[in-house]
């Protein structure tokens, strides 16, 4: 399978799709805010009850019981695979090395551990979704190449992506060989193989970053941003280049002199998988993206044989119905259901994956009478989401007919991202987000940029488009002025639909 990563570079957004054989199965989104600040550290201090923290962003973060350090590593390793996507699986052995005294798990308060006003160093190990602010953890991890810093353990860890024994015990020796301090340290999958070398280049690089957050936390005032994570275009190096794809392609020139100095330092031998892609069009439009990413907005996925699905999602939980619609089937019903649900198994995957849906999964297969159908049915969605990065756990289909499944979730969907409540219908459905539209515009005005002749441009929008385009999106107008050398007017006009919008050329002034 061949697998490349597209990288879109604008000054207001970065979108990087992760393609196998020509097709969009993943994609994330970067957008000048702070709706992903997962694995950022902050100084904040905790509010009311202890149980809030303020980070200085317009949500409180909330810190669980369970995320403030203990004394327990196995505790600490179970947080950390369930809030950091990085390996599947690590194992490993290892003495706790916390500054908290023991304390029963279940036992535990919260205002036994903070108190309100004290200043904490937490992580964020989930961006703010819907409603919900960030979640946040005092159990600190620092992600390299090769390994993952746990400065709050001692605790080293295998990845058991690595079978070898022999390997693994290879590794685990180096490791503690070159340990200085008493950090935790997991070994990462791509770690299989590598020189000694490296892995002291890339722990003393970790252990600095580390003894800098700290100097920097002793004297920054609280709330404030003490680490940020990377970029969304060197994540996808570190964590997909390698692991993911062969090839990266990025339309941004400044970004892909920044990608060549990170690997430079990280990963020099991987430098010739990196191009810059030049192209008169858009780079999501030469590898017909747009459409793709379009369709993920639509409720209702229509499949090959005529038959569809439809995604519906809630607070609580994410519904997927699979329906026969123009499928009749050439044999008997049975038959023909199995054959349904047996294709709606896979685009539902696929689904999935690409729109990021996380949190509690209920599927409405058809209903089939054959036990032996329903495994097929358990089995073939198994099989599909192998494919799938995020960990899912998957239940047997139910006597109604109906799976339940949950998968991890540590941002908001795609379809949170890119649209809002629908107004129009006081919220019953959703529209594309105004920020959404405004980009929208700023594409569509630079993928018909070469056949403009005139001196300006008027935009007719929704007032409300408006109101964003001469307001906080302003920036899109002032690049699109300098990039084009023209002069670019905004007309609000209430009567139109807020996902509508004109572009007229003036020819003279």
């Amino acid at each position: 399978m061949h697998k490349k990563l597209i990288i879109n570079v604008a000054e207001h957004e970065t979108r990087v799709a992760l393609l196998e054989d020509g097709t969009i199965v993943e994609l994330f989104i970067e957008r000048g805010d702070d709706s992903n600040i997962a694995g950022n550290i902050y100084k904040g201090m905790p509010g009311m009850q202890a149980a809030f923290v303020d980070i200085g962003l317009n949500q409180a973060a909330f810190i669980y019981v369970d995320d403030v350090i203990c004394n327990d590593y196995k505790e600490f390793e179970q947080i950390f695979i369930k809030n950091r996507d990085l390996d599947p699986e690590i194992s490993g052995t290892g003495t706790a090395n916390h500054t908290s005294s023991p304390i029963e798990r279940d036992s535990r308060h919260i205002e036994e551990l903070i108190t309100e006003g004290q200043e904490i160093m937490i992580q964020v190990s989930k961006s703010a979704i819907g409603t919900k602010g960030p979640r946040v953890t005092n159990y600190i991890s620092l992600p390299g190449r090769f390994l993952v810093l746990m400065p709050t353990s001692d605790h080293i860890g295998i990845s058991r992506c690595i079978e070898s024994e022999t390997e693994r015990e290879r590794l685990k020796n180096i490791v503690l060989s070159l340990k200085k301090e008493s950090y935790g340290y997991i070994v990462r999958t791509v770690s299989e193989g590598i020189y000694e070398e490296k892995l002291e280049k890339e722990m003393g690089f970790l252990d600095n970053l580390w003894e800098s957050i700290q100097r920097r936390y002793k004297s920054a005032p609280a709330p404030s941003l003490l680490h940020q994570e990377l970029t969304v275009s060197l994540r996808a190096v570190r964590d997909l280049l390698t692991n993911e794809a062969e090839k990266l392609i990025i339309d941004s020139r400044s970004g892909f002199e920044s990608i060549l100095s990170f690997l430079d330092t990280f990963m020099p031998s991987l430098k010739d998988s990196v191009e810059l892609y030049e192209g008169s069009e858009s780079i999501f439009d030469a590898y017909n993206l747009e459409g793709d990413i379009s369709r993920v907005l639509k409720r209702k996925v229509w499949l090959k044989s005529g038959s569809y699905i439809v995604i519906e999602q809630t607070e609580a939980l994410v519904s997927i119905d699979v329906n026969t619609g123009r499928y009749v089937g050439k044999y008997n019903l049975e038959e023909t259901i199995l054959k349904t649900n047996l294709e709606a198994v896979k685009e539902i995957a696929y689904q999935i994956r690409l729109r990021d849906i996380g949190g509690i999964i209920i599927i409405d297969f058809i209903d089939v009478e054959k036990k032996s159908n329903q495994e097929k049915i358990f089995k073939a969605l198994k099989k599909a989401l192998t494919k799938d990065r995020s960990k899912t756990h998957v239940l047997p289909m139910s006597e109604m007919g109906l799976i339940q499944m949950t998968r991890k979730r540590t941002k908001q969907t795609l379809t949170r991202m890119l649209c809002e409540p629908c107004f129009y219908c006081d919220g019953e459905g959703s529209l594309i987000s105004r920020q959404t539209i405004c980009y929208n515009i700023y594409r569509e005005i630079l993928r018909d940029a070469s056949n403009m002749a005139g001196v300006q441009l008027t935009i007719r929008v929704n007032s409300k488009i408006a109101d964003l385009l001469l307001g906080d999106e302003n920036h899109i107008i002032t690049s699109l002025e300098q990039t084009l050398g023209k002069r670019i007017v905004i007309y609000p006009n209430p009567q139109f639909h807020m996902e509508e919008f004109d572009i007229f050329e003036v020819l003279k002034e």
